[in-house]
């Protein structure tokens, strides 16, 4: 399995143009919580029922698993963010149905849209296409760029700007 070098660097490569990134920085958020809402339904109810557990609650866990594989200080803002995420999404799923959905959708495809925008600055089509780890890289990229940004993780820097190609 790659490395979070690896990885980071292959994302970098597709994101060079400082408007794609930009425009990353709102598209992935929005397509992140469109998917935990729209994952956060059915809801299983567990034991006496006052605990269930979702699609969105799956993929969470296994999203995480992933991440604290890579680096376990990514892996922790990861999970605390994504929890976030999660936490969002399970109420925009407890409105009605149809703002469930409507919220949902128009979430994912306004996302996607802004992602699109980016990759025409870039003129390279998404990272996801050629690997679709891309799309677990995206909202990772996103925390290491806020990190690299704010001083931390030098080295993660240093080492992803080297490989990235």
């Amino acid at each position: 399995m790659k490395t979070l070098i690896e990885h980071l660097a292959n994302y970098a490569a597709y994101h060079r143009d400082p408007r794609n990134i930009f425009t990353h920085f709102l598209g992935i958020p929005l397509i992140v919580l469109a998917v935990t809402t729209l994952l956060a339904r059915p809801a299983l109810a567990l034991g006496d029922g006052n605990t269930y557990l979702t699609p969105a609650m799956l993929l969470y866990i296994l999203s995480c698993l992933f991440y604290l594989r890579l680096s376990l200080g990514f892996g922790v803002a990861m999970a605390l963010i994504l929890a976030v995420f999660l936490y969002a999404g399970a109420h925009i799923a407890a409105m009605p149905t149809d703002w469930w959905l409507a919220i949902g959708i128009g979430l994912f495809v306004v996302g996607w849209v802004i992602q699109f925008i980016g990759h025409y600055y870039e003129g390279r089509k998404p990272a996801f296409v050629d690997d679709l780890v891309g799309l677990l890289i995206g909202p990772l990229f996103l925390v290491a760029e806020t990190a690299f940004a704010l001083g931390l993780a030098r080295d993660t820097r240093d080492a992803m700007a080297a490989r990235a190609h």
